[in-house]
């Protein structure tokens, strides 16, 4: 069992950043693939951002690349999503997510989840 914990999340104006962190307990975490998801207001929940157990491998989706950035630090049991030039369809809340297995884009994949965190931006 993985309990994961978002923070980090709040408003901020367009073309701002925000970092959001995952704290993880339980289970260890240097053994886990770890995931960024959202879901924005009468959307479903969308993959955004994984990362392997080493962070050698690193999947973002394309609305995402090249101004998020997903890492981990093992020893510290935490993964972190930067979040940069920030956008108002970014606005969702963001829930990060522990895999079953390698990872993975695939939502269902995934067997723990945090609460979720807040992101809202502004026009």
């Amino acid at each position: 069992q993985v309990h994961l914990v978002e923070s980090g999340g709040g408003l901020v104006q367009a073309g701002g950043s925000l970092r959001l962190s995952c704290a993880a307990s339980g289970r260890t975490f240097s053994s886990t693939a770890m995931g960024w998801f959202r879901q924005a207001p009468g959307k479903e929940r969308e993959f955004v951002a994984a990362i392997s157990r080493n962070g050698s491998i690193r999947y973002y989706a394309d609305s995402v690349k090249g101004r998020f950035t997903i890492s981990r630090d093992n020893a510290q049991n935490t993964v972190y999503l930067q979040m940069n030039s920030l956008k108002p369809e970014d606005t969702a809340i963001y829930y990060c997510a522990g895999a079953r297995g390698p990872t993975t884009i695939i939502a269902t994949m995934y067997a723990y989840w945090g609460q979720g965190t807040q992101v809202t931006v502004s026009s």
